[in-house]
């Protein structure tokens, strides 16, 4: 029905303005622009830290935190839409256990779609090319194709219209977003077509500058009915990921939700024209483009240094050991399972034929305990043969990773 119906949008005749492109030029800072040397040095230092630390790590232990990543950045993009889902609601829409309160299983569902977007972006699906109109339609496509009928119609910033929402489909209306009235609806594919010619052939500073650049100059655009916030940060996501070799470490979305009113207020000055001047050529301001870079790049080398301190080897090793001796002592872990977890911790993962030698149990004790470590989440296993390694489970998520989640 979906594809029916976006057939029959695309036959539909819309407004086109003619607008030039240049209006929301210029695309990236400039390299004479007197900011752009700060820039260029916040973008080389996010590249450093953010390769140390996937450095740092033993691959299993990072695939670990990358995967509950996932649900981090889901759970900060929501709260900028204003939508609270919980973590531990999220894990279980990605298991498919929906709750059976109508308002909470609908966040499930977006939930779902936004973890779903992201392993798919995490599996280099787009090959480098975020800013292609083909891969923005596909994460819009993605994100709202599994959602219910409530989330078919979008806001034009009219009081008493709504627009129809089809999933990957240009808006077909005018829309006002606060003070900022989009460009037309004829006029999206080029604009969209003059950003993708604009970021993704970039040398590696640029390309991450465009991870900044782009998130603004995508939602002046605002392409889609509904969910160009979420499609924009998940464009940075790709861009960085890309860029950097992140590993899907770290999301800037934390960082964003963190400062949601500076956030905000960026994107609102982003929105001014030019003032002439030293501003150089194009429609919109260069410096507001270059603050919010500034504002934005600060965000994600905040986010680099905080995982950086959470993941520290020695401190994780610590909290986890800490909260294992507890569960030992209570009665719910058997004896010796620290003495596997600090093993597990060492390399990330553990054959299960060493468990009963490192405890001094027998085969049987030993399948016990490892049965155990499964059942609390903190290990897991892909099969009841394959090694045991170390997982994140939202449940421990406050204990082993504090200030993971926040909130407000």
């Amino acid at each position: 029905m979906a594809d029916e119906a976006a057939k029959l949008v695309a036959k539909m005749p819309v407004r086109d303005g003619g607008e030039c492109t240049c209006l929301f030029e210029p695309l990236l800072v400039s390299e004479g622009a007197t900011s752009r040397p700060q820039l260029s040095d916040l973008a080389l230092s996010l590249a450093e830290k953010s390769a140390a630390l996937s450095s740092s790590l033993p691959p299993v232990i990072a695939g670990a935190f990358a995967e509950l990543s996932r649900t981090v950045n889901c759970y900060y993009s929501s709260l900028i839409e204003g939508h609270r889902t919980r973590p531990i609601d999220i894990e279980r829409a990605v298991r498919d256990d929906f709750s059976d309160d109508p308002e909470t299983r609908v966040l499930q569902l977006e939930a779902r779609a936004h973890v779903a977007v992201q392993q798919w972006i995490d599996e280099d699906t787009i090959d480098g090319r975020p800013f292609s109109t083909k891969a923005i339609c596909e994460i819009h496509r993605r994100l709202c194709i599994p959602l219910p009928s409530e989330f078919e119609q979008g806001d034009t910033g009219s009081d008493d219209e709504k627009l129809a929402m089809l999933p990957g489909a240009i808006r077909s209306k005018d829309v006002q977003v606060g003070r900022h009235i989009a460009i037309s609806p004829g006029a999206v594919p080029r604009f969209l077509v003059r950003m993708e010619q604009g970021y993704n052939t970039l040398g590696r500073i640029d390309k991450i500058l465009s991870a900044a650049c782009g998130h603004h100059r995508f939602l002046w655009v605002h392409p889609f009915p509904d969910g160009n916030g979420r499609v924009a940060r998940f464009l940075s996501y790709a861009t960085l990921r890309a860029a950097l070799s992140t590993g899907g470490l770290w999301s800037v979305s934390r960082g964003l939700a963190r400062r949601e009113k500076e956030y905000k207020t960026h994107l609102q000055s982003c929105d001014e024209p030019r003032s002439g001047g030293p501003e150089g050529r194009g429609g919109l301001s260069e410096g507001a483009l270059a603050s919010f870079a500034e504002f934005f790049l600060g965000a994600c080398l905040e986010e680099v240094d905080f995982t950086r301190s959470l993941l520290e080897p020695q401190k994780l090793r610590n909290r986890v050991l800490t909260w294992a001796e507890e569960e030992v002592r209570a009665g719910i872990l058997p004896p010796r399972s620290e003495a596997v977890l600090a093993a597990t911790l060492y390399s990330g993962q553990l054959a299960r034929a060493e468990v009963a030698t490192l405890t001094g149990a027998s085969d049987r004790s030993a399948r016990r305990l490892t049965a155990a470590l499964i059942k609390s989440g903190i290990v897991k296993s892909e099969t009841s043969r394959a090694p045991i390694q170390l997982a994140f489970p939202i449940g421990l998520a406050a204990r082993l990773l504090p200030g993971l989640f926040t909130e407000g």
